[in-house]
């Protein structure tokens, strides 16, 4: 197994837990559960598969993908995570997936012949991409566009961006997860935990009320 793959694994894996957890707090049955974390983990890179050139997503050629939306199905069931918790444990898990796909869907972008602008959008989209569905179909506002939610897009747009630039410059010509991809990782969980440990926010759209 490649390093990319297993960071891309992680990241579904991540992003998955924090479905089933939302689906568990709404008191969803398992198969709802598994159905939420499926959405969350693979929705982000099914988006970015089928923008890129409209080949059949990754998701769905390797089935080893749908190991991870099902394992954590299983975790939260077995109540090993539990949502009591639950916006915490979440946010953990969210935090990680924005972290980890950040990195394998700009990678994964490049890979395919994207320009370095093209691919930092392909791993912001992968990031987003699950997590909105996750919320819509929960009913919950998008992490992405809370006002209370901290810096979400913002560190990932950051992440995405270094990957990109540091393949152009030509410090990773093979487009692989080396050092320096794994110290961006921890990067974007760092300030996404920060943003959400003191309340980070960008500023409002519109004028600040007076």
């Amino acid at each position: 197994m490649s390093l990319l793959l297993a960071v891309d694994l992680l990241g579904v894996f991540c992003f998955a837990l924090s479905g089933c957890l939302l689906a568990a707090s709404r008191r969803f049955d398992v198969f709802g559960s598994f159905l939420l974390g499926l959405l969350t983990g693979l929705g982000g890179g099914i988006i970015r598969d089928v923008i890129l050139d409209g080949f059949v997503p990754t998701a769905f050629d390797r089935p080893v993908y749908l190991l991870a939306p099902l394992i954590a199905t299983v975790v939260v069931r077995l109540g090993w995570l539990t949502p009591g918790r639950f916006r915490r444990t979440l946010l953990l898990f969210d935090a990680g997936g924005l972290a980890l796909f950040c990195v394998s869907g700009t990678l994964i972008a490049l890979r395919h012949g994207l320009n370095p602008v093209g691919a930092t959008l392909m791993g912001v989209t992968t990031v987003i991409g699950g997590g909105l569905l996750r919320d819509i179909v929960a009913r919950e506002v998008p992490q992405v566009v809370r006002v209370d939610g901290g810096l979400y897009a913002a560190p990932a747009t950051v992440g995405a961006a270094l990957v990109a630039t540091s393949a152009t410059l030509g410090l990773n010509p093979h487009l692989r997860v080396g050092p320096g991809e794994l110290l961006v990782i921890a990067l974007v969980f760092g300030i996404r935990g920060l943003a959400l440990r003191h309340d980070w926010q960008l500023p409002h759209a519109g004028p600040s009320a007076t």
